[in-house]
């Protein structure tokens, strides 16, 4: 049960800006009010003092992949580690071991093993059977699908395969009807495959065969694809991580025209480059796209800054280090932990760099909810929201996976970086999921989150 009338004091940052002495005002785990401190602080059962600190609304993960590797970190863990990182809700994406997510039942049963386990509140993308194309579309957006995943590249035969464009377009005119929206994952799959094998065939198998492989015209190709797809089915068609400035640049074009096109980055591109870290880190740093090098990490921050950039996700995948130590890039699998940095390591690199902290809820937050269409409870401190904030203190540190027992993974990309800022706390629906440097909430916790009432007047709608 959320706790009664409560009262957050500090520096609030909200998407439209900031409150330097401000408060949050919560009852019974909803927002109610939010003011500056010098207008009066109102009367509350429990006041939390953060002045001194930022207030932000808990951040949206949209890209989480909790079951990449069978008996590794599953929802007890990646939810862990998202409450200990300021995140409080976390989207998880169909790539699971073993099981496509691809009709109502498998849906539901991932739903009610996540319910058992997540430690924060949780949504899931459904994807489709390549041979089943748009039948199973209806019965997957009943059952609460946030939206539906695809892939231009074949990834895995079974739990990621490659969606061809007919079939996909036939998926995305159907998804339209309910409003929701197509997430693609964007690699030309002709293009890498044929370089892939030219790498191989040439002996070229250390770092830079990686990029060498999957370069950028090959992704910018398959966000065009994606995009004309979208604007021919009045689909809302979004691009799951995009590694390189010209695909935001092709982006805003489509928005230019009218569509509702939307592009999200993933926090690896905005911390990491190729020519400093791939280098050093190899297969731990190989994620699809490549992490590009130094020039477009920084043209992404100057997106960033103008609004370009939708939602920022960390595309988490807790993979044992067995799977990323290769020294044959080829052998290692792609993906890499972030969730319990998503915001910190935001906020430290818009800090670094003079953009306003407003940006950063933009995409950890408010953005995200819309996209997702959970925006009636989710993504912003706004009167009748849940009471979800993080709060962020700026405490220098130097970063190790295995310190605080919160990740599964013992590994990450960025250990032994320098971060000014850390999670202090993170409340969930008006409850403190992470204080006091430990996870408070019991797995069972969080729950699940889905479109409101859109869909469901859809479906009644059909049902007639």
């Amino acid at each position: 049960m959320a706790a009664g009338h409560q009262i957050v004091l500090g520096h609030i940052v909200l998407a439209s800006g900031e409150i330097p002495d401000g408060y949050v005002e919560i009852d019974k785990g909803k927002v109610v009010r939010v003011g500056a401190v010098s207008a009066g602080i109102p009367a509350a059962e429990v006041e939390y003092d953060f002045r001194g600190s930022y207030v932000f609304p808990a951040a949206i993960d949209a890209q989480v992949h909790s079951r990449s590797q069978k008996d590794q970190e599953d929802f007890i863990w990646s939810t862990k580690s998202a409450a200990a990182g300021g995140v409080g809700t976390i989207v998880d994406m169909p790539y699971d071991a073993g099981r496509l997510i691809c009709n109502a039942e498998r849906f539901e049963l991932k739903k009610s093993e996540a319910q058992a386990q997540a430690r924060v509140d949780f949504a899931l993308y459904a994807t489709v059977h390549p041979e089943e194309g748009a039948a199973k579309i209806a019965e997957l957006a009943a059952a609460g699908a946030i939206g539906f995943k695809f892939s231009t590249f074949g990834t895995d035969p079974e739990r990621f395969p490659r969606i061809a464009p007919k079939v996909m377009h036939d998926c995305m005119a159907k998804i339209a009807d309910y409003g929701l929206f197509a997430g693609v994952h964007n690699e030309d799959d002709e293009t890498v495959k044929t370089l892939i094998a030219q790498c191989k065939a040439q002996g070229h198998t250390d770092y830079t065969a990686h990029s060498a492989s999957r370069p950028v015209y090959a992704e910018n190709l398959a966000i065009t694809q994606v995009y004309e797809l979208g604007a021919d089915t009045g689909c809302r068609a979004h691009i799951v991580h995009c590694s390189n400035q010209r695909g935001y640049e092709l982006c805003q074009s489509y928005q230019r025209q009218g569509f509702d096109s939307t592009i999200e980055a993933c926090l690896h591109y905005l911390i990491l480059c190729e020519d400093e870290d791939v280098a050093r880190l190899g297969g731990r740093a190989k994620v699809n796209p490549p992490i590009r090098p130094r020039h477009e990490r920084e043209a992404l921050w100057r997106h960033l800054a103008a609004g370009n950039i939708t939602v920022v996700s960390t595309d988490h995948v807790s993979w044992s280090l067995d799977r990323k130590t290769h020294s044959n890039i080829f052998d290692n699998a792609s993906g890499a932990t972030g969730l319990a940095l998503l915001l910190p390591l935001l906020v430290d690199g818009a800090v670094k760099r003079g953009v306003p902290l407003s940006r950063v809820a933009q995409v950890l937050a408010y953005n995200p909810a819309r996209l997702f269409s959970i925006q009636h409870r989710k993504g912003a401190l706004e009167v009748g929201c849940d009471a979800d904030l993080a709060i962020v203190h700026k405490a220098p540190y130097v970063y190790d996976a295995q310190a605080g027992g919160h990740n599964f993974a013992d590994w990450s990309p960025y250990d032994g970086l320098t971060i000014d800022y850390q999670v202090l706390a993170t409340m969930i629906r008006g409850e403190w999921v992470f204080k006091d440097a430990e996870v408070q909430a019991a797995p069972g916790f969080g729950c699940f989150v889905s479109p409101p009432e859109l869909v469901n007047a859809l479906l009644n709608k059909e049902a007639v």
